[in-house]
């Protein structure tokens, strides 16, 4: 099933998708990822889940990507006596340690770490950001802040701290005993929440051991001032725009989504756009004007992938909303300024065999008008430094690893195929160019560029290239 797009689509998974039947509609709808959201899944539904997606794989014969997303330390205020409080502008208010239910002046905060780490100055919002507050005063068990936006607040109300570094790691016990479950139920890919430091994304990869690959979310602004050793460290990157439109300034998310993009294509880490690209359509058939266009500019930018969350996971229009997203990437990959755009976003390779190689695979295929390059990849590296140039003929991977093709399910222009590795550089040359035949790449008569590393099955070994006719047979 060959989609007719380069931009991968991530559908989330949840009470309006868990049948087989919609779940397969979503895939025949175009979504390649699969994502299941820790927050609301026990480890019984998650192995439920991926049992699920890996039948439906077998059935329909082609790799699938599952996400699992890791919660992350969720930061909420305690319980009130009567609630809702209503809060004045310029009062003074108060989080302590004191179990007590709380009133107009107080409240409990039952997160230790948080008191301890706050100072004066620091922001305070509670709520998705309706409240906000400043640091007037700060001891370890009481912290007095000043209303700076007025309004209610109410029990359980989440907190965050734009301007605070939690001495804590992003990976709570939950998240440590569902980081295993993933692991044991062999998802493909690891969602880090609330990612502050390269350290928090070490200690996952400590964990995961290769078993996953490792997504930093990025959605705080300490994230963003170590950007560079965050990316590095990441196999692949989501820019969270919900949460990281509460702790930073609106105005600047846009840029940073730009930023993070061009950065992670240049890094040749795969990159997601996600949340509220379109949130209308938890209710509506149709999206509004505005998310249409969002959409549309992470797919310009040259994202990896944009994903759905409670559009498909929770809404009345869950296949709709795949169908969608899947019309605006083609329609925008099929717009004149598409290309041109990636062409200028395109760096320089980096001083290496396997990129300089890639480079001059993607350089030969666009010159000679060849239908696609055939990438033959054991670990998917090839692939990835193949999908970093932005080719405009697709990209057809040949692995022998099934684990291999679901992880690059997310890669932006990558259609991968299960097989076995080539005898030698002539069946390669035969079995690439039956493949692209047979995949409906190519026609008899026309030809493609195979890509390789020899001696074959040998990791990060990219070192060939050959161009190939496709035969009618064989």
């Amino acid at each position: 099933m060959r989609r007719n797009r380069r931009t991968k689509l991530i559908a989330t998974l949840g009470p309006a998708s868990q049948e087989d039947n919609v779940v397969r509609k979503l895939f025949e709808a175009g979504a390649d990822v699969f994502r299941i959201n820790m927050s609301h899944s026990s480890h019984a539904v998650l192995k439920e889940r991926v049992v699920q997606l890996r039948r439906i794989e077998a059935e329909l014969d082609r790799p699938i990507g599952i996400l699992a997303d890791l919660q992350g330390p969720k930061l909420r205020v305690g319980t009130f006596a009567a609630p809702p409080v209503m809060l004045e502008k310029g009062q003074s208010f108060v989080l302590d340690a004191d179990t007590t239910p709380g009133d107009a002046t107080r409240v409990h905060l039952p997160h230790p770490e948080i008191l301890e780490a706050l100072r004066p100055g620091h922001r305070v919002l509670i709520d998705d950001g309706k409240l906000l507050f400043v640091v007037t005063d700060a001891s370890p068990k009481r912290v007095t802040i000043r209303v700076e936006v007025a309004g209610a607040i109410s029990n359980k109300k989440g907190v965050s701290l734009p301007d605070t570094l939690l001495p804590s790691s992003a990976l709570t016990d939950k998240d440590r005993a569902d980081l295993l479950a993933a692991l044991d139920a062999g998802v493909d890919w690891i969602a880090l929440s609330f990612v502050q430091r390269p350290e928090d994304v070490a200690e996952v990869k400590k964990i995961a051991r290769g078993r996953a690959l490792v997504m930093s979310k990025l959605e705080k602004p300490q994230a963003i001032e170590r950007l560079e050793e965050i990316m590095e460290l990441s196999d692949a990157l989501m820019v969270a725009r919900g949460d990281l439109g509460v702790e930073m300034p609106l105005e600047v998310v846009p840029g940073l989504q730009k930023r993070i993009t061009r950065m992670a294509r240049k890094l040749g880490k795969p990159v997601v756009i996600a949340t509220q690209m379109l949130e209308s359509m938890i209710l509506s058939p149709v999206p509004t004007r505005a998310e249409v266009s969002d959409v549309a500019t992470a797919v310009f930018e040259g994202a990896d992938a944009v994903m759905l969350s409670a559009e498909s996971a929770a809404g009345q229009y869950p296949v709709e909303a795949v169908e969608t997203m899947n019309r605006i990437a083609e329609a925008v990959e099929k717009d004149a300024n598409y290309i041109v755009l990636l062409a200028g976003q395109r760096t320089p390779p980096e001083s290496t065999g396997a990129d300089a190689i890639a480079a001059a695979a993607r350089s030969v295929a666009e010159t000679l008008d060849l239908k696609a390059i055939v990438a033959w990849t054991a670990s998917g590296a090839t692939a990835l430094r193949i999908a970093r140039e932005r080719p405009y003929p697709p990209i057809l991977t040949l692995t022998t690893s099934m684990q291999t093709a679901r992880r690059l399910a997310l890669v932006w222009g990558v259609h991968a195929v299960v097989g076995e590795d080539p005898k030698d550089v002539d069946d390669m040359a035969r079995l690439g160019a039956r493949i692209a035949r047979e995949q409906e790449f190519a026609s008899p008569g026309q030809r493609v560029i195979l890509v390789a590393g020899v001696p074959f099955g040998t990791p990060g070994a990219t070192n060939m290239l050959r161009i190939a006719f496709v035969g009618a047979t064989g």
